[in-house]
C-alpha cells in the first residue's frame, strides 16, 4: 500500500490514520483572551481527495455547527480515503455574540479572499483561505437563513459546472438552485483557486431543525461516497431526486402589520395563490399576499410582524412542483427512519 505522508496544517502534522483538532490562532480580544479557529482533521491511511466542511461563517447560523458535530461522530470517518477538514465554527466572534457579523460589523462571506493586513474580517478570511481552502480539492459550506427566517434544505451551485452539479445531485437535498457567484464570497475565492464548492442552506438562524440537520449530515456523507472517500455501506442513496431551479424570487409584504401565513416551506404554489394576509393591529385593513409565480416555497419569514417591503416568502421555479412537494415529504420520512442518528451513534 502506498504510504501516505502526514497532513500539514498550521504548525501541526497529522499522521496518516489519525485525527486531531488543530487550533489556528486568529486574534486576541481586548481583554487579552486568545481567539482561535478550530479545525478537526481526519487523515486517512489511504490516499484520496481532501474535503473541507465549514460552518458558522455567519455566527448565528448554528445549524451547520450541529451538522459538523454529528459528522465528526460518524463511524465511517474512521476508515476514510484522503482527508476531511471540519471547521464547525469559522466566525467565533459572531458565534459567541449570537450575531451574523464580526465585531466590526463586516460580513465574513463578503470579505474573501481576505488579506493578512486588512480588517479583522479580512484577516480571518485570509487565514481560512490559506489553511483550509488552498489545501483542499473540494468544499461544502453550511449555512441557514437569517434570524427569524427559515429555508427548506437546498444546495446552491455555480452555473455551468457539471462536476459540481453531479456532487449536488449526490448530496440529495430537496432543491438544487443554481446561483451566481458573489464578489467577496468564499465560493468565489475558492473557485479562483481551483476549488469547487457546494453551499448548503437550511433551517433558521439561532435555531435547530432536525430535518435540516439530518439532511445535511446525510448529504455530506453521500458526497464523500461520490468522491470515493468512504464505502457505500451505511450511506443510503436518496429515494427521490432533487428538483432543479435556475431562478427564484421573494414575495414582499404589501404593507406593514401582522401577517397570518397560510403556506410553509416545501409547499407547491400556483400563480395567484393567497399565501397569507397582512392586517393592521385593529384588523380593519387587510392585504393579501399573492404568489406572483408558480413554484416551490424554499424560504419564508417566521416573524409575524412585518414592515412594508419585507421578504415573506421565497419561491423557486421548478418543474413538476407538486411532485417535488411530495418528494420533500418522502425525504423527511426517509431521514426520520435513518438509523444513523440514534443517540448511540452521535454521543
Amino acid at each position: 500500500m502506498l504510504k501516505v505522508a502526514p497532513f500539514e496544517i498550521g504548525t501541526h502534522q497529522i499522521a496518516a490514520g489519525t485525527r486531531e483538532t488543530v487550533d489556528l490562532p486568529v486574534s486576541v480580544l481586548s481583554d487579552h483572551t486568545p481567539v482561535t479557529m478550530s479545525v478537526h482533521v481526519v487523515h486517512g491511511r489511504r490516499p484520496g481527495p481532501t474535503l473541507f466542511v465549514s460552518a458558522a461563517v455567519h455566527g448565528d447560523e448554528v445549524i451547520g455547527v450541529e451538522i459538523a458535530r454529528r459528522l465528526m461522530q460518524a463511524r465511517m470517518l474512521g476508515n476514510i480515503r484522503g482527508t476531511i477538514l471540519i471547521a464547525p465554527i469559522v466566525n467565533t466572534f459572531g458565534f459567541l455574540n449570537h450575531s451574523r457579523y464580526l465585531p466590526d460589523r463586516r460580513d465574513l462571506n463578503r470579505s474573501f479572499p481576505g488579506s493578512a493586513r486588512g480588517s479583522l474580517a479580512s484577516r480571518l478570511a485570509h487565514l481560512f483561505m490559506k489553511e483550509i481552502v488552498t489545501r483542499s480539492d473540494f468544499g461544502i459550506d453550511l449555512h441557514s437563513a437569517a434570524i427569524h427566517r427559515t429555508n427548506l434544505p437546498q444546495i446552491r451551485v455555480s452555473p455551468a459546472d457539471p462536476d459540481t452539479l453531479a456532487l449536488a445531485e449526490a448530496f440529495g437535498a430537496p432543491v438544487i438552485l443554481t446561483a451566481p457567484l458573489r464578489e467577496g464570497s468564499m465560493r468565489q475565492a475558492a473557485l479562483d483557486h481551483g476549488v469547487s464548492m457546494l453551499l448548503y442552506e437550511a433551517g433558521e438562524g439561532l435555531r435547530f431543525d432536525e430535518f435540516a440537520v439530518r439532511a445535511g449530515v446525510r448529504g455530506i456523507l453521500r458526497v464523500m461516497h461520490a468522491l470515493d472517500m468512504i464505502p457505500v455501506k451505511g450511506v443510503s442513496k436518496s429515494k427521490t431526486d432533487s428538483a432543479y431551479s435556475t431562478s427564484s424570487s421573494w414575495v414582499r409584504a404589501p404593507a406593514g402589520g401582522l401577517i397570518r401565513m397560510f403556506r410553509s416551506t416545501g409547499e407547491a404554489v400556483d400563480e395567484g395563490d393567497v399565501l397569507g394576509i397582512v392586517s393592521n393591529p385593529f384588523g380593519d385593513v387587510e392585504h393579501e399576499v399573492i404568489a406572483p409565480i408558480a413554484g416551490l416555497i424554499i424560504g419564508r419569514t417566521n416573524l409575524p410582524v412585518v414592515n412594508e417591503g419585507d421578504g415573506v416568502f421565497h419561491i423557486a421555479k421548478v418543474q413538476k412542483r407538486n411532485a417535488t412537494a411530495d418528494a420533500v415529504d418522502d425525504m423527511a420520512a426517509q431521514l426520520s427512519a435513518d438509523p444513523l442518528f440514534d443517540e448511540d451513534e452521535i454521543i
